[in-house]
């Protein structure tokens, strides 16, 4: 088995767990999103895995977004959570909790 092909899968399966997860605080912009869930401290996923994911997830109702105007700054579009949306991300953080108690029963010696 090939570890950075079971890495890059792990990545994408919890893709949409990061992004909702991120925004569980308040909304953020595009690019501030990005850097969090591609930076050092994230979970390693590119631009090209997440502005899809979010399309896709405001596609579905689970995101809402807004763009902001500046005059002294580009627009910024920014992206918060609608009611099913944070439903989707609580369900997923209670089995998130429970996954990772029973996975580390099993890996811990």
């Amino acid at each position: 088995m090939n570890l950075d092909s079971w890495k890059s899968q792990m990545r994408k399966g919890a893709a949409e767990f990061a992004v909702l997860s991120a925004l569980r605080d308040g909304e953020l912009y595009g690019v501030e999103l990005v850097r969090r869930l591609t930076g050092a401290d994230g979970v390693g996923l590119s631009e090209g895995t997440v502005y899809p994911l979010l399309r896709r997830l405001q596609a579905d109702g689970r995101l809402a977004a807004r763009w902001e105007t500046s005059d002294i700054a580009p627009p910024r579009k920014y992206y918060s959570l609608t009611p099913a949306g944070r439903k989707a991300a609580d369900g997923m953080l209670t089995f998130w909790r429970q996954f990772q108690t029973q996975l580390n029963a099993i890996v811990r010696p």
